[in-house]
């Protein structure tokens, strides 16, 4: 999952950057904070960390705008600690507010807590899989890499989403083939290993290189 942090205060913001990376998030960090709402947009993360005091417009301004494209999780970040300002960041449809200066290890259980909350019942987890970086849309069978997506077959898209169910697993030739199976698709070993040859390709394309490794006499898994 990528979590966006947008902090003017360099310090700050590359501890963030350190803290958070360890825990396997990505990171997209602004260094600019004039066109914040098109760099959100282009980013698409799953956590926003937004601090009140920024220049050009404060925190409060940009999540005003977001707010009006998305439901992001947004943490406020901020050394302000007035009542007044807490209930702004409510108001203005922040999901928590942490005072800085902040523990780190607080600041992760606020971000692991609330992605939780966020998106273990919404249709992010239900109708999307996502594994480093690598985004599998289930409603429209499309595959997901940083800019660019790509369409995949019925197969194709059968065998991503059990390679992705079982992440870091080494998933068996049969129970791939039982499942399409089931799926009504008859396929034998060799069309397997065709259909993985072209499902690799695609991610090649996209730029997902050797995100699908073959365990010689057993079967397919990603990292």
């Amino acid at each position: 999952m990528k979590i966006m942090i947008i902090e003017d205060d360099v310090t700050i913001r590359e501890l963030l950057s350190d803290t958070i990376k360890k825990w396997s998030f990505e990171v997209a960090s602004l260094k600019e904070f004039d066109q914040i709402t098109e760099a959100f947009i282009h980013e698409n993360p799953h956590l926003l960390l937004l601090d009140i005091n920024l220049p050009f417009f404060d925190g409060f301004h940009w999540c005003r705008q977001i707010r009006e494209i998305s439901q992001v999780p947004i943490i406020f970040l901020s050394s302000r600690n007035t009542p007044m300002d807490m209930v702004m960041a409510m108001n203005m449809g922040g999901d928590d507010f942490i005072q800085k200066p902040f523990d780190t290890d607080v600041l992760l259980a606020k971000i692991n807590a609330l992605l939780r909350r966020s998106y273990s019942y919404t249709n992010f987890e239900t109708n999307v899989l996502e594994y480093d970086g690598v985004v599998l849309n289930l409603k429209d069978r499309e595959v997901v890499y940083r800019d660019g997506k790509t369409e995949l077959t019925k197969t194709e898209f059968i065998i991503l989403k059990i390679l992705m169910e079982n992440k870091e697993s080494i998933v068996h030739r049969t129970k791939i083939m039982r499942t399409l199976w089931k799926d009504e698709n008859f396929i034998d070993n060799n069309t397997l290993t065709v259909n993985i040859a072209r499902l690799r390709k695609k991610m090649i394309e996209l730029g997902k290189e050797d995100f699908i490794t073959t365990k010689k006499g057993e079967g397919y898994s990603i990292k």
